[in-house]
């Protein structure tokens, strides 16, 4: 993900009461083009504004064992310039036109978007739509090779030598199978950054940056008709590739408990505890995003209260359901007080589980979780652009459900919970045998560890 300028763009939702249930309006329009792009739009005069969202279906997940890192590399080379668009330009016309733009990748998709006044929007889409047709015809060698060095640089400041920054990459690599596509960092390894060649990113560009293999959302201040016609005139006439195949990949499942001790540069112990949970949308993903609040949601959570304020063994934690498709990750992470070790803050999260799996949560701290998540659900349907506005959020209901409109399915998943849903996810999932505890203590510390057992 590049640096956002901070150009916010904010739409107010018209809501419509059914019942006692509060029901999201977003209407929308879909169609396709000949060479198979999926376009989206949903008009809102709100104020005058639009945002172009355009995702391409590959993330890390589509890269393979050697030949990992390729997805994020794409997105730093797709804003270097392209046929018409001359190196530099992309940002400056934008900043020009008094809009903005950013993107990220994932394991399963790479997004690119622009923030921009409703007069831009033919600006946005000749920008999205000629690095769509002509990157190839700029990308040489040597661009290559310098957006290559940015990438193992951003990799040497976000992990590297980030404080506990190679612990994600080490927690993956023992959740994962090797050949399962989340074994590997989305950043990719230094090594296969290295081996690389120019060939191989020009494959890599035929084969997944097609319009059949992308998804475009415009949402904002527009008129459907003459936004119909632009979007036929800037990618109409783009070729589309070869059909690509869905994400997939081999079961991850964990048999055993596996322990690990990594020795960093830090000065605080930190425990990590991860568990395989089902995917995006599967059943018991919301009932554990909600358990994640319980147990670490705030101040008033059950193991803040135990960790930090009660025992003050821990200076923080924080749990999280970290959805995604084909398979999630349960996630506590806690940082322990100078003083004490991993073992003691291991102990009493295994006892804060062990009451929830005994006894399910209070309706109160429940509804308070459900609460908490439909107050950030509709305060980012504020934004109708950049990361989870609701261009973002069509694109990813479109991709991940086939069904753009799946606001009120999405809510309705969390505002239909029962304490005993979050019991039962609970026992389902945060099994004692089947776990990856990772501790990250200061080097030459390790006796602040959990001790070690099986992994890698």
């Amino acid at each position: 993900m590049r640096s956002s300028r901070g150009f916010v763009v904010l739409l107010v939702l018209a809501f419509s009461c059914l019942a006692s249930s509060q029901q999201l309006n977003i209407p929308y329009e879909r169609f396709q083009l000949k060479n198979g792009l999926d376009v989206v739009l949903h008009e809102d005069h709100t104020v005058p504004v639009v945002s172009v969202n355009c995702w391409y279906h590959v993330g890390s997940g589509m890269e393979k064992p050697g030949r990992t890192g390729f997805a994020h590399l794409f997105e730093h080379i797709m804003f270097e310039g392209s046929k018409n668009v001359p190196e530099g330009k992309f940002d400056d016309w934008l900043e020009a036109a008094g809009g903005d733009n950013n993107g990220s990748t994932t394991t399963y998709r790479t997004n690119y978007w622009e923030n921009v006044p409703s007069n831009a929007l033919e600006l946005a889409l000749f920008l999205e739509a000629d690095r769509m047709g002509t990157l190839l015809d700029v990308m040489s060698p040597a661009r290559v090779d310098q957006q290559r060095d940015v990438v193992k640089n951003e990799r040497r400041q976000s992990y590297e030598n980030q404080p506990y920054g190679m612990a994600s990459i080490k927690l993956d690599e023992n959740l994962y199978p090797p050949d399962h596509p989340f074994h590997w960092p989305t950043i990719g390894y230094m090594e296969d950054l290295t081996a690389a060649s120019h060939q191989d990113v020009v494959d890599f560009f035929k084969a997944y940056y097609r319009p059949n293999n992308a998804s475009l959302v415009i949402a904002g201040d527009i008129d459907p008709a003459k936004t119909k016609a632009l979007v036929e005139k800037w990618f109409g006439d783009i070729p589309a590739g070869n059909p690509v195949p869905p994400l997939s990949g081999p079961p991850a499942y964990l048999m055993e408990s596996k322990k690990l001790v990594m020795e960093d540069k830090v000065e605080l112990p930190r425990l990590y505890m991860n568990w395989l949970t089902p995917a995006l949308f599967n059943p018991g993903d919301a009932e554990l995003d909600i358990l994640a609040n319980v147990l670490a949601g705030g101040k008033n959570s059950r193991l803040y209260k135990r960790l930090v304020y009660d025992l003050q063994i821990a200076q923080d934690v924080f749990a999280n359901e970290g959805s995604s498709p084909l398979v999630s990750v349960f996630t506590i992470v806690a940082t322990a007080r100078s003083g004490h070790s991993l073992s003691e803050i291991e102990k009493v999260i295994w006892e804060e589980i062990a009451k929830v799996k005994k006894e399910p949560p209070a309706q109160r701290e429940v509804q308070r979780a459900v609460n908490e998540f439909e107050s950030s659900f509709l305060n980012r349907l504020e934004l109708v652009g950049g990361f989870g506005g609701i261009a973002d959020q069509l694109n990813q209901y479109l991709v991940t459900t086939k069904n753009p409109d799946y606001f009120n399915e999405d809510l309705a998943r969390y505002k239909a919970l029962a304490p005993d849903d979050v019991q039962a996810a609970a026992q389902s999932y945060l099994k004692e045998n089947a776990n990856v505890i990772l501790s990250v203590v200061p080097e030459g510390k390790t006796e602040l560890a959990v001790p070690a057992k099986g992994g890698k």
